[in-house]
């Protein structure tokens, strides 16, 4: 499957489940990821396309779908905004495997609406709590976008996340 091709099955799982959350709404995140595998799976099919989506993925997994060398990490909010906390910098948890990642951010509220972006894309910052974790945003509104963190650091987000740790900080001091 091309990127162009992977990148249309998003596109209409989007479309499906933005209906879906404007006609009877997700309350939480495990019930919206696990429709976004449902409709991935469904979309693909419907495409004549095979994608082997695990259904009771290892908890803590990085991406949380992993389809061959896509993958997919699935953000909620309940809240008005396009904005969430995601992975750890240190990415410890990833599937091997997964060279392409992309984001399916359920926003209900406002207006609920379900949209996907390139993971390096949306990474716009770095937070520390107890471990550094990426802050993602889905920003259609070109005019207020933020640049994103790799482009801003000057390396690729897939060189990036090659690093060891030690390395990693340079970038994000």
């Amino acid at each position: 499957m091309t990127k162009s091709e992977f990148e249309k099955n998003l596109t209409e799982c989007c479309t499906e489940l933005t209906k879906e959350a404007r006609s009877v709404g997700f309350k939480a995140s495990a019930q919206f990821e696990n429709r976004v595998r449902e409709i991935l799976a469904k979309v693909a099919k419907s495409n004549k396309q095979a994608l082997n989506i695990e259904f009771n993925p290892r908890p803590q997994a990085f991406p949380d779908i992993a389809m061959g060398e896509y993958g997919v990490e699935v953000k909620f909010t309940l809240n008005d905004t396009w904005r969430s906390i995601a992975n750890s910098v240190l990415e410890t948890q990833r599937i091997d495997g997964v060279k392409y990642i992309y984001i399916v951010f359920g926003k209900m509220g406002g207006v609920p609406e379900v949209r996907w972006g390139e993971y390096e894309q949306s990474v716009i910052h770095v937070r520390t709590s107890h471990v550094p974790r990426f802050e993602i945003e889905l920003s259609f509104d070109k005019a207020n976008a933020k640049v994103p963190l790799f482009e801003k650091i000057g390396i690729r987000y897939n060189d990036f996340r090659k690093l060891d740790m030690q390395e990693k900080m340079k970038y994000i001091r």
